[in-house]
């Protein structure tokens, strides 16, 4: 449990927040927990520590994955709502991060504005995990990349293709190509391109080609997300029209490498932004991705509050 007197702590906020040579690392370690937990084996490095869980956006797969994963870890989850806590009546940011970082020993937040995570974390004296926000999704990132090297090695010098809006997964693979040296071709609509600032970072890793079929040709992955992310259901019949020409299909995936995946970070809708011939295809990766979630978030929790 974090004190006054601690040792500086780190965050991940972003993938940017650590080293690609930290990051292989972590990649390479989800799995080898991975193979530990299917051993049967008991390992609890994380005996008696406890993770603060922080939603402001509901969630499935983020809830399940940190709660099951710490609690293998011979630690303990705490769920904390806006609606259950002082966090929704008004408190602000910066003392509720001293108070619960006091408390528990990390502290994972999954809300809307990435300001907020921010803000936590730089009065937090506990690690702080951003779990997602409107700007990146950087826990996802580690899922999928372990997915990808587990399915077919290190994905340096790779051609990833990204089909949907510009929206915070895509900002996490912009930091992704950065970070794990690969080439991302960005399909979105134009008014859909994602933030300038993440995309000129990456430099000459990552391009603009708005047709599909174009962005896909050579590409080893193939990843698109939902066309309305939560809390954009108000735009869902416009964006409909929008992305309509944005969708993974077979045509989509015919101009990739034969051994290409395909991923999505789930829930995905069959029929919009993916169809059911691919995501359900025998040897679809989503179902390896979404588990992996776990096993990754284990790697990062064992990171921060191990080493």
């Amino acid at each position: 449990m974090a004190t006054p007197d601690s040792k500086p702590v780190r965050h991940f906020l972003s993938l940017l927040d650590l080293s690609p040579a930290e990051l292989r690392k972590l990649v390479k370690r989800a799995t080898e927990l991975k193979q530990i937990l299917r051993s049967g084996e008991l390992y609890e490095p994380l005996k008696n520590q406890t993770l603060g869980m922080i939603f402001e956006k509901s969630s499935t797969r983020t809830r399940i994955s940190f709660e099951a994963g710490i609690t293998q870890l011979g630690g303990h989850a705490l769920f904390l709502s806006s609606r259950d806590t002082q966090l929704g009546r008004g408190e602000p940011i910066e003392d509720s991060a001293r108070v619960i970082s006091r408390m528990v020993d990390c502290v994972m937040i999954r809300t809307f504005e990435h300001e907020k995570v921010e803000l936590f974390a730089a009065h937090s004296q506990a690690p702080v995990i951003n779990a997602l926000t409107d700007l990146l999704h950087p826990c996802q990132l580690l899922a999928d990349m372990q997915t990808y090297f587990e399915h077919r090695g290190d994905i340096a010098g790779k051609t990833v293709t990204w089909v949907g809006d510009g929206n915070n997964m895509c900002h996490s693979y912009i930091n992704a190509a950065r970070q794990f040296d690969f080439k991302l071709n960005i399909a979105c609509p134009k008014g859909h391109e994602p933030n300038n600032d993440i995309l000129q970072a990456a430099g000459d890793r990552c391009q603009i080609i708005h047709k599909p079929i174009e962005a896909a040709s050579g590409a080893d992955l193939v990843v698109t997300d939902v066309w309305a992310s939560m809390g954009q259901e108000e735009e869902q019949r416009q964006r409909e029209i929008t992305f309509a020409d944005y969708q993974v299909n077979d045509a989509v995936m015919a101009e990739t490498q034969p051994d290409a995946l395909f991923m999505h970070c789930l829930p995905a809708h069959r029929g919009e932004e993916v169809t059911a011939s691919v995501i359900d295809r025998p040897d679809s990766v989503v179902w390896d991705e979404a588990e992996n979630r776990m096993h990754s978030q284990k790697a990062l929790l064992e990171m921060l509050l191990c080493s």
